[in-house]
């Protein structure tokens, strides 16, 4: 992404507004640093040129006008489906926005990151258009993933479906409404600290954060390495299971993963007795 290198009136802009009282000679002599710097991003971006992805697949996308966005969750609407068959066959799918789905715009609630479009899906977004899924569009998130709330959004605030006055909690908050309000089937979201299971407890929804390691988080925007974890939003536990089962086990690409992760049918651990587990409450937290 190029960057446009700043005038002698833009650094004399950003000097005023530090009140450094800086010279025109102060500002002339600054103006090659700045230069240096730039020019040392312009390098990176020949590197990537050199190596990088063929443009994204064109796919349609649309901005819902605010009458078809009540909740303001929906960052841009989508209807992509790779196939008719397997476990998500006929279930429609959000994608937390800061999980790329190829020719499709990215923000991650930031206007730092908005006119990103990736040129690849990320792995948890192939595997649920190779399980069936139909992927409705992209959920607006918090800004940068950074709040607990769902008032930081650059593209506005994500109402609670429940209780519209309400905040749907963060960051995956437009995941959770759209998910409770019944908009989607099921919602791919991203936890570090809380980001998936906020919201799905402010808004009833069934979250999962998985095992650190078990969801490849290739593709989606990350925070830190041992914090970054993806995974669904759902209505029932049974479809949490049925999704995760579709997400998890290694890509070879995150460096987080095993070599092997033995699968598991998690819908069948559902069946599985409760009896003889210990279930541990903490009454400072009541």
């Amino acid at each position: 992404m190029a960057v446009r290198p700043p005038s002698s009136d833009d650094l004399a802009a950003v000097a005023a507004g530090y009140r450094l009282e800086l010279s025109e000679q102060d500002i002339v002599s600054f103006s090659p640093f700045a230069l240096g710097l730039l020019g040392s991003w312009d390098a990176v971006e020949r590197l990537y040129a050199r190596t990088a992805p063929a443009a994204p697949r064109e796919r349609a996308f649309s901005r819902p006008p605010e009458e078809e966005n009540p909740l303001g969750a929906w960052y841009v609407r989508t209807d992509i489906t790779e196939t008719d068959d397997g476990p998500l066959a006929g279930r429609t799918v959000a994608i937390k926005d800061n999980i790329m789905v190829a020719g499709v715009p990215m923000m991650n609630g930031s206007h730092t990151v908005e006119g990103f479009v990736p040129t690849r899906d990320a792995t948890v977004v192939s595997r649920v258009l190779a399980a069936g899924g139909t992927i409705t569009g992209k959920a607006v998130c918090e800004d940068l993933c950074f709040s607990g709330g769902s008032h930081t959004s650059r593209t506005g605030p994500v109402r609670n479906p429940w209780d519209t006055t309400r905040s749907a909690g963060g960051s995956s908050s437009g995941s959770a409404a759209l998910v409770a309000s019944g908009a989607v089937d099921l919602a791919l979201g991203g936890d570090q600290g809380g980001s998936v299971r906020i919201p799905s407890a402010y808004s009833g929804t069934v979250g999962h954060k998985p095992t650190h390691g078990l969801v490849p988080y290739t593709g989606a925007f990350p925070i830190e390495l041992t914090i970054d974890h993806l995974g669904p939003i759902t209505r029932t536990v049974e479809d949490a299971a049925l999704m995760l089962g579709v997400l998890a086990g290694p890509d070879g690409l995150d460096p987080r993963q095993p070599e092997t992760i033995e699968p598991v049918d998690y819908l069948a651990a559902l069946d599985a007795p409760t009896r003889g587990m210990r279930v541990g409450v903490v009454p400072d937290w009541f």
